[in-house]
């Protein structure tokens, strides 16, 4: 497109107040001689980021924006800041006289290596303008005449050749009133639907197929065309060749984009039949034979119709904020939402290895098995016989020409609907596949998908950083420990500890996390039993066919593990042991159809705490309680023989024996979360939240609801695993509830309990300042601390120093943790893959080696 002779309105050359549109992602080349006034025109139409100024380069590189000597390096960091900002994704306006056509090669061949559309604006100033403009400058005073005139001269030969060098627009400005009335509109690139959110029915290839065309949009709901729900159909192309009625197909498919129901990319059919219209030599095979058979019966206006249509498409859209790229054959993340001749191929032909199979046909570059991109990407082109997710992305093309099915995508519920084909409308050249490719989550896991410093987006707290030492922490743990990464969907965050209590002998107290979530406007809370167990993670598929086909598994029905996601036992038998009676008691309480999902993932505790804790017990708790609990008794023997023969040890006697109460208590709380099990005798498993099923996270469900959907398949447990959280809910402003729960608190943790976790009953809350509040805080006994900070904490001295514990970094990492939890739920529902599941687990993993009290 140029606007060398007229502008947008048709009006004649030289009209005031012409207006430029330009693309929003372009490379933009002023193109003029020196003292034409490109660097006012750029400062006034364009933001100071977008223009890059060979003088500013050569400042850069030489002091002096004259020194013509250091031109070369000049445009070497032009040609750099560009390259950069191009890859980007941001519009760069090149201001330099580019008079000369190979320079304006150079920057042309970067658009095209971007992927960007190259623009062209002149200012074409008359000489004496220029002449007068550069002896007003005192660094350009000197400018010799025959530059300027040398600039005028190259710049007028090039005008006429200036599309053929590859510029995709080209606004030439005549004169200074010209130059100095004209505007700059910004356009979105054709591709560019981001504003549209659906929700859409995408549609596979049809090939002539009318009749099954009809079946599939009355199967989705439309009516002549029109949604009664206001849903968009959106084709991915090749509508025409091989099958019985192209004519019909091209009717309907026009009509619903020309009424805005539908929207449609070109197929590699469609561009070759659009070629046969204008009268190009194509070759009469892959069924184009037929649709000008039938075409031959339709009117030469539906023929004019039909060849606009086909040249007015687009390669592909960029839909629904960016998370959804419809196109023919399959786009990388780099093409997306850029355009180019490059770009164009790809979408109607994908990429090819340079091989031929035994049926002489192309095979075709296994380009989804390694996509990573946050979009996901439908399209069609192969026929397969089964369009299922790979990577985030799914070939829709289903072989409906071929006897197979016509086959379309709901979004964004990921629903797939189809129809059989009325018989084989064409016999294919290479028989469909019994199999579809990939699988559920395409090639395994990648080093790059969680090596390095890495920020992952989430929908609850925007962007959370891992940093790399973090990173390389959660890797060797998940290489050497965790269980099978495909039965490891989710990892629990870590939970705060409440605000440090002031109450005279408690660290910990319900009442501040009442008035925690009483300022951040919460009005109902539950507190929740906190078991004497682990933190235990189970995933419970319906049989070993669920779980192959939704997890790619061959054998466990699931798994059981730990919040840092190693298996709890060394034995898989034992696992399937436990995972057989939860499945059991799911089964006998109704939930599999009343959810509908063929897959549960819970959140649980596992008791005792034996089965896992007695190590770290150890390690990093009150280390020294179980050896001072057999030395105290006999040194206060040694100092009660001492006092008897008269020596003065009074004082040392009686904190001999504080001390040795203190140890006794420490035993009897250890004892109380520690017992001896036999195979899963003694074993017990309470569960508190159903996390996610098969396509739902049920996260933000509340917890009443929760707990009561739990309460029924606990209660269907016939083999003695599962055990009930108890529960007392509490109005935190209401000062009778708010003491009914701190009384329940301290009668639970008086009787050797461990303490409770008070969570919004509403699940996932925000403040009314927008922050997501904490999903859960735990509020531990008084007894039970003592495993954790040592048997003599209670002593006032220790107390006081106790309650300087420094409390942000934990509760800031239980908020990010979580936020990575959700984010991580919400990826494994919506049926994306594997790896960008494990972005958002792995990023849990990696928070927990940040540096923090393990006792909080």
């Amino acid at each position: 497109m140029t606007s060398n002779e007229t502008n947008e309105n048709n009006e004649p050359h030289g009209t005031k107040g012409r207006t430029l549109p330009v693309t929003d992602l372009s490379l933009v080349v002023l193109i003029g001689a020196s003292g034409s006034g490109k660097s006012t025109f750029a400062r006034r139409h364009f933001k100071p980021t977008e223009v890059i100024s060979s003088d500013f380069c050569r400042r850069l590189v030489a002091d002096d924006e004259n020194d013509q000597s250091a031109s070369g390096d000049a445009f070497d960091v032009l040609h750099y800041i560009a390259g950069k900002r191009l890859a980007a994704g941001r519009r760069t306006v090149v201001d330099a006289t580019s008079v000369q056509q190979e320079s304006r090669k150079q920057l042309v061949e970067l658009a095209k290596k971007y992927d960007v559309l190259p623009i062209a604006i002149v200012l074409d100033a008359p000489e004496e303008v220029c002449a007068e403009r550069n002896a007003a400058r005192e660094d350009r005073a000197g400018m010799p005449r025959r530059v300027i005139q040398r600039h005028i001269r190259e710049l007028r030969r090039s005008l006429r050749h200036l599309e053929r060098e590859g510029f995709r627009k080209v606004h030439i400005l005549r004169g200074v009133e010209e130059i100095e009335s004209a505007s700059i509109r910004t356009e979105k690139r054709f591709n560019d639907l981001t504003h549209l959110t659906g929700p859409f029915d995408i549609i596979g290839d049809i090939h002539g197929c009318a009749s099954e065309l009809d079946s599939l949009l009355g199967k989705l709901g439309y009516v002549d065309g029109v949604h009664p729900e206001g849903r968009t159909a959106v084709f991915v192309g090749d509508l025409v060749d091989r099958g019985p009625d192209s004519p019909g197909v091209l009717r309907r498919v026009m009509a619903m984009v020309a009424s805005g129901d539908a929207l449609c990319v070109p197929g590699n059919h469609e561009n070759k039949y659009g070629r046969h219209l204008k009268g190009r030599k194509v070759q009469h095979t892959h069924g184009l034979a037929e649709t000008i058979e039938q075409m031959e019966g339709e009117n030469e206006e539906f023929k004019k119709q039909v060849r606009e249509f086909i040249d007015g498409l687009v390669s592909h859209y960029v839909l629904d904020g960016g998370r959804l790229v419809v196109c023919h054959a399959g786009l990388p993340e780099k093409y997306h939402g850029r355009t180019s001749g490059r770009v164009r191929s790809h979408a109607l032909y994908g990429d090819t290895t340079g091989e031929t199979d035994e049926f002489g046909l192309p095979v075709r570059y296994p380009w989804a098995e390694e996509y990573r991109g946050r979009a996901a990407v439908v399209y069609g082109h192969t026929p397969v016989p089964t369009a299922t997710w790979l990577n985030n992305t799914i070939c829709l093309d289903t072989g409906a020409v071929f006897g197979g099915k016509l086959t379309a995508l709901r979004w964004p519920e990921r629903e797939l609907v189809d129809v059989p084909a009325e018989r084989v409308w064409y016999e294919p050249t290479k028989p469909l596949r019994t199999e579809a490719p990939g699988g559920q989550d395409g090639r395994p896991l990648d080093l790059a998908d969680v090596h390095g410093r890495r920020v992952v987006e989430t929908r609850h707290a925007g962007r959370v950083s891992v940093r790399e030492e973090n990173a390389a922490a959660a890797l060797e743990v998940m290489s050497r420990f965790a269980v099978d990464p495909r039965l490891l969907p989710y990892l629990p965050p870590t939970m705060a500890p409440t605000a440090t209590s002031r109450i005279e002998g408690y660290l910990e107290h319900p009442a501040e996390a009442f008035a925690q979530y009483a300022a951040d406007g919460v009005a109902r809370v539950v507190c929740e039993e906190k078991h004497m167990g682990s933190r235990a993670v189970a995933l419970v598929c319906r049989d070993a066919e669920a779980a192959r086909e939704r997890f790619g598994v061959d054998g466990p029905t699931g798994s059981l593990y730990t919040r840092t996601g190693r298996p709890f036992f060394d034995d898989p038998a034992v696992t399937e042991e436990i995972l057989g009676r939860v499945r059991s008691a799911i089964t006998e309480a109704g939930l599999w159809e009343e959810l509908a999902t063929d897959w549960v993932l819970l959140d649980a505790e596992l008791m005792p705490w034996s089965l896992k804790a007695s190590g770290l017990l150890r390690s990093q708790y009150a280390a020294v309680g179980a050896a001072s609990g057999a030395v105290f008794p006999g040194a206060v023997a040694a100092l009660e023989g001492a006092a008897a023969r008269g020596v003065d040890v009074q004082d040392l006697l009686v904190k001999q024996r504080e001390r040795a109460a203190d140890a006794a208590a420490f035993t009897e709380a250890y004892r109380r979360y520690c017992w001896t099990t036999s195979g899963l005798d003694g074993v017990r498993l309470a569960p508190f939240q159903i996390l996610a099923v098969q396509g739902r996270s049920l996260a933000a469900l509340p917890h009443d609801e929760q707990l009561a959907l739990i309460d029924r398949f606990v209660s269907s447990d016939a083999s003695g695993l599962l055990q009930t959280t108890r529960r007392l809910f509490v109005d935190t402003g209401d000062p009778d509830s708010v003491r009914a729960g701190v009384d329940w608190w301290l009668e639970m943790t008086g009787r050797g309990g461990e303490g409770m976790v008070v969570k919004p009953v509403e699940a996932v809350v925000r403040s009314s300042e927008g922050r997501l509040v904490q999903p859960g805080i735990k509020c531990r006994g008084r007894e039970y601390l003592r495993i954790i900070y040592g048997p003599e904490y209670t002593r006032p001295e220790n107390l006081d120093r106790l309650r300087g514990r420094f409390l942000n970094h934990k509760r800031s990492l239980a908020i990010r943790e979580y936020a990575l939890g959700l984010e991580a739920l919400d990826r494994l529902a919506e049926g994306e893959p594997l790896w960008r599941v494990h972005e958002a687990v792995f990023g849990v993993l990696a928070l927990e080696s940040e540096p923090v009290d393990p006792r909080l």
